[in-house]
């Protein structure tokens, strides 16, 4: 993986952690920013144009769960999460509010940079900022990512869970071909029973809602012999 000019953000409170993170990500060509809490990330998040967040959960300031939040507003930088926590529920969590991928400490920074080389091959090079309120195809398709609420027409839609947090994945990587199992991982995480086959019938039900034509749809592509994309042409709501 070539790093030049990669910018990596760490966050976390524990100064020996940011100096062994920056110390050796910058053996592997990163341009490393530090924060110790969440106001300093902000700052740095507004100023710098960043590739990658290491994001601690647990800040003397904000949460991380809190600038996680802040920076989906704005941008879809991949973000990891760095936490102590181990209850599942926090984990899902932290990957429903916009989070990419999570390490729990104690890590090794072998793990570390496998999981950084993972997420930087998933995200797209041209990141498009994630607005809470987003619309397609000049606004004939409308999605309130904090209201989880959909419009078509501006007629406003009801979409299953299971629906909105598929469509929510595939908006996210607007240029990424999901296998079902990957979309899977990224719409649910581990939350998701039953086989992989059933994505099939939750994106026809999907299309049947978003779609003006769901035999030619527009938003969520069918790419033969690999999976799904997402079609749609992006405005800032």
């Amino acid at each position: 993986m070539n790093n030049h000019l990669k910018k990596v953000l760490v966050v976390d409170d524990e100064i020996k952690i940011l100096e062994v993170v920056k110390s050796f990500l910058e053996s592997k060509g990163f341009t490393v920013f530090v924060a110790e809490n969440g106001r300093q990330a902000l700052a740095i998040f507004e100023r710098e144009n960043l590739s990658l967040v290491l994001l601690d959960l647990m800040l003397p300031d904000l949460s991380g769960e809190e600038i996680c939040v802040e920076i989906r507003k704005k941008s879809r930088v991949p973000i990891i999460m760095l936490t102590a926590k181990i209850e599942e529920s926090d984990l899902l969590t932290g990957l429903n509010i916009g989070a990419d991928d999570y390490i729990t400490k104690p890590f090794s920074l072998k793990e570390l940079y496998a999981r950084i080389e993972a997420v930087l091959r998933r995200s797209s090079d041209d990141l498009v900022p994630l607005y809470n309120k987003t619309s397609f195809n000049h606004g004939d398709l409308e999605v309130d990512f904090e209201s989880h609420t959909v419009k078509k027409n501006r007629v406003e839609i009801n979409l299953t869970p299971h629906e909105f947090k598929l469509l929510a994945a595939l908006i996210k990587y607007p240029n990424r071909v999901f296998t079902r199992e990957d979309l899977i991982k990224v719409a649910f995480g581990d939350e998701f029973e039953g086989y992989d086959r059933a994505v099939d019938s939750h994106i026809k039900n999907l299309r049947q809602k978003i779609e003006s034509d769901p035999r030619n749809p527009v938003y969520i592509l069918t790419i033969f012999g690999v999976g799904y994309k997402f079609g749609g042409a992006q405005n800032e709501a």
